[in-house]
């Protein structure tokens, strides 16, 4: 990785400063048309494929990911991401025309105008993409942006200011890196949108933040993310499905599934073979290939993970599978438990890392009524060949998104609205939806 130089956080002067510059600015950009924001977004496009390098060793430095998943997820996926804005925005800026209903001669139409100045605040398990995706579509709306990292991947906040400083002025995006005191500060600032991915904890203090100034809001949160295995569903598929959600950034996703249902009748058959996919994926020799998965984050989110582990086996909890918890790097061996029981706080907390839960069921009335009473997920998983059971359970369920016999697809699709819903967030992007939350959908009438 190249060198840069590290910027210090900045002052609250420093930040109303710019905040004021950007205040001033923004009309202009909102007036901006869609070839001008094309030309910026091009810019930002080739200069994440001029870092690309940076980006991957510097979130490897950070996170001690596979750099498959890094290139994937923070390169490939954001250029992407960029692209699809470019392609799409003159369609997306187009405003929608109504035919006014008592006088027809008359015109209408709805436009979508900038919201004006917005604070993205991006995570720490994809540092990169979670923050540059609402970025391409904050621009794409013509808005000016304040934008922070976490200060968990203090090497990718760097990269991503070099990025920014190198595609933007500072009076329209203005990159900052720093702890939570400066994440605390720009909560103070009267924003017109707020953009945060993160925890629901953290969440519920950016909306607070947020009511002062009654700014809007996207919530990009998480929750317990379900997975029913419905009774005749390819057990073995499904196991290697979940494996490799599981090995995927660690479990550190917020679409990661978090516990299992399945009938007591297939429950040894999933868990033989998830550890089967497990050996296949990620050992040689009998021993755990640690390039091939990334580390939990930092010592505290291994210290709180181990707890609700050791919790859950204080309580009775069978170690099916994996186990393995290696304090000295941070590496904790795809895991699944069996006999847990709802009291277990493994069974309360999300646990963002490879560790799955596993309850058994003996009919999916049970199974829709333990999710309908608990929080709203971001992401259910539904392994079933039955289109009325799959039916039911969606009519007698909530959550973000759904995917049916996979994972993660709902995600993927940027034809779909991706976010949560309550608990697991407010608000969704991907494609024309990102576009869509940095929009105001003004309403315009004019008589003939």
């Amino acid at each position: 990785m190249s060198t840069i130089t590290q910027t210090a956080p900045a002052s609250s002067q420093e930040l109303a400063r710019v905040f004021a510059l950007q205040q001033q600015h923004q009309w202009d950009v909102k007036a901006s048309t869609a070839e001008e924001r094309r030309a910026k977004l091009q810019k930002l496009k080739a200069a994440v494929e001029a870092h690309a390098d940076d980006i991957v060793a510097a979130v490897r430095e950070d996170t001690r990911k596979p750099e498959g998943e890094i290139r994937v997820t923070e390169v490939m996926n954001v250029v992407a991401n960029i692209q699809l804005n470019i392609d799409s925005l003159d369609d997306w800026m187009k405003p929608t025309e109504v035919t006014p209903s008592k006088n027809p001669n008359d015109k209408a139409m709805i436009a979508y105008e900038a919201r004006g100045v917005c604070l993205i605040l991006g995570p720490w398990n994809f540092p990169l993409g979670l923050t540059f995706g609402p970025l391409a579509a904050a621009v794409s709306a013509g808005n000016c942006c304040m934008v922070k990292l976490t200060d968990l991947c203090p090497n990718t906040a760097r990269i991503a200011g070099v990025i920014v400083r190198e595609v933007f002025d500072e009076n329209e995006v203005a990159l900052f890196e720093g702890g939570v005191e400066v994440a605390q500060e720009l909560l103070e600032l009267p924003f017109n949108h707020i953009f945060f991915t993160g925890s629901t904890r953290v969440g519920k203090i950016v909306m607070a933040a947020a009511a002062k100034h009654l700014a809007s809001v996207t919530l990009e949160l998480g929750g317990k993310s379900p997975v029913i295995v419905d009774e005749g569903a390819n057990v073995e598929e499904i196991a290697a499905h979940l494996a490799a959600a599981k090995q995927f950034n660690g479990g550190q996703a917020c679409i990661s599934p978090d516990y299992v249902f399945v009938r007591e009748d297939q429950k040894d058959r999933l868990v033989e073979a998830f550890k089967a996919n497990v050996v296949k994926n990620l050992y040689e020799d009998g021993k755990i290939k640690k390039e091939s998965i990334a580390q939990i984050v930092n010592a505290g989110n291994f210290a709180r993970v181990k707890a609700l582990f050791d919790d859950a086996v204080a309580q009775g909890a069978t170690v099916a599978a994996g186990g393995e918890l290696e304090e000295d790097d941070l590496t904790i061996h795809p895991t699944m438990l069996t006999d847990v029981t709802p009291q277990m706080k493994i069974l309360q907390e999300e646990i963002f890392a490879p560790v799955l839960p596993v309850m058994t069921y003996d009919d999916i009335d049970q199974v829709i009524s333990y999710i309908a009473a608990r929080d709203k997920p971001l992401a259910l998983y539904i392994f079933s060949n039955d289109e009325g059971n799959v039916q039911k359970i969606l009519s007698r369920t909530s959550s973000g998104g759904v995917t049916v016999n996979g994972v993660f697809s709902h995600y993927l699709e940027n034809q779909l609205p991706f976010g949560g819903v309550n608990q697991s967030g407010t608000g969704s992007y991907h494609g024309y939806f990102g576009f869509k939350a940095f929009s105001h959908e003004r309403a315009i009438y004019m008589h003939q």
